[in-house]
């Protein structure tokens, strides 16, 4: 692909999840990924476009445009640990995702980049020769696989963060329309910290996959410091697992804004990430690397992938290893972490991947494809066409 063959700047739409705001502070790791790549697109001249809730408008980077697919965020209404795989919530979502799909459609996009974890896009690429990046930040399961295997189309490309995530996605081997892009990060946003006070820092959700029962448990058996920052989004989970373990110099702080966080990081000697599930990526590992933590993490996921030379990894999942795990991680100096991160996580770097791909997909758009049956895009369901004060 030459760069002359496309306009330079290219009219992007990114499609996000509508769990949470895309908004700061971050609820999670998907959230900041696709607040950052709206706002590198935007400053890199594209005309960004966000669909996602209505109340990602608080926070929204400069020059991005938001169109609203929901009134709010949908766990204010239907909390996620309380509605997964209920009507109620799996019919909210086809509504707001079929107005998503008119939205593209009507907006006459050059290129749009998939953040949700939602069956009708996929299918909706291969059905309009509608130019896509889908974003995968999960590992497989049956539904959105299949919307991929029915969406496959020279025009659909698909991008994993890790190439862990390649090979479980696709264990027979990926496709050439399958790509590996890092996430990336603003290092300026993240300023190296000091020697720090020999304590140890633990961020992200509250909840049970990510494991903050373990970081406090550990910490208690290394005798290290630790202070716990983020949302409680398992009450009974902090209150059943991880209250027990907060006494002496292990405390729970509360969540905090990126700048906030970046001090936190700042002030302690190591971070710990804990993931219980197959972990894609990790981007609260690459935060506190950044500011020159290292890492001692459990062996899930790509924490390999990500970590490398700037962290321990548990031999398994019990406190005692981790809190060994912990005391080793404390000799890597400060230097490696902060170094790996520029090399391989920069959010640069990330976005001009992204770019790369926008100009593969859209000179696809015009080949030849076998002609193949599969499902109909639902792009009227009930309560789509609705107001969004009514349809919520």
């Amino acid at each position: 692909i030459r760069a002359d063959d496309f306009p330079p700047y290219l009219t992007i739409a990114i499609v996000g999840h509508i769990r949470h705001p895309i908004t700061p502070p971050f609820k999670g790791g998907m959230e900041a990924f696709t607040h950052s790549l709206a706002r590198m697109l935007a400053e890199r001249g594209h005309d960004v476009t966000l669909l996602a809730c209505g109340d990602s408008a608080t926070g929204l980077p400069p020059g991005v445009k938001l169109l609203p697919i929901c009134e709010t965020h949908y766990d204010a209404r239907y909390p996620w640990h309380e509605f997964h795989g209920t009507d109620a919530l799996n019919d909210h979502l086809d509504a707001c995702y079929a107005r998503a799909a008119r939205l593209l459609l009507e907006g006459r996009f050059d290129v749009v980049h998939n953040n949700a974890l939602h069956r009708y896009l996929p299918r909706l690429s291969r059905a309009e020769r509608l130019p896509m990046v889908t974003s995968l930040h999960i590992p497989p399961f049956k539904v959105l696989r299949g919307a991929l295997m029915d969406g496959a189309a020279p025009w659909h490309l698909s991008s994993v963060v890790s190439a862990r995530q390649r090979g479980i996605w696709w264990p027979e081997g990926a496709p050439e329309t399958a790509h590996v892009v890092h996430n990336g990060i603003y290092l300026s946003e993240w300023p190296q910290g000091g020697p720090g006070d020999g304590s140890a820092v633990w961020a992200g959700r509250i909840t049970p996959t990510k494991g903050t029962h373990l970081a406090a448990e550990a910490a208690q058996i290394a005798g290290v410091p630790l202070r716990i920052y983020g949302v409680v989004e398992h009450q009974d989970y902090l209150n059943d697992m991880v209250r027990p373990h907060l006494y002496d110099d292990v405390a729970y702080v509360g969540h905090l804004d990126t700048e906030a966080l970046g001090r936190a990081y700042g002030r302690a000697s190591v971070a710990l990430f804990t993931p219980q599930w197959e972990e894609p990526f990790g981007l609260a590992a690459v935060e506190a690397m950044a500011t020159g933590l290292p890492v001692a993490a459990t062996p899930h996921g790509a924490v390999e992938e990500v970590l490398g030379e700037a962290g321990v990894i548990a031999v398994d999942d019990s406190p005692v290893a981790l809190a060994e795990a912990l005391r080793q991680a404390l000799a890597i100096p400060a230097e490696v972490p902060r170094a790996r991160v520029a090399r391989l996580f920069d959010a640069q770097a990330m976005v001009t991947k992204f770019e790369r791909l926008y100009h593969a997909a859209l000179a696809q758009s015009d080949a030849v494809v076998p002609r193949r049956t599969y499902p109909a895009i639902a792009l009227h369901v009930e309560g789509a066409d609705r107001p969004l004060a009514e349809a919520g």
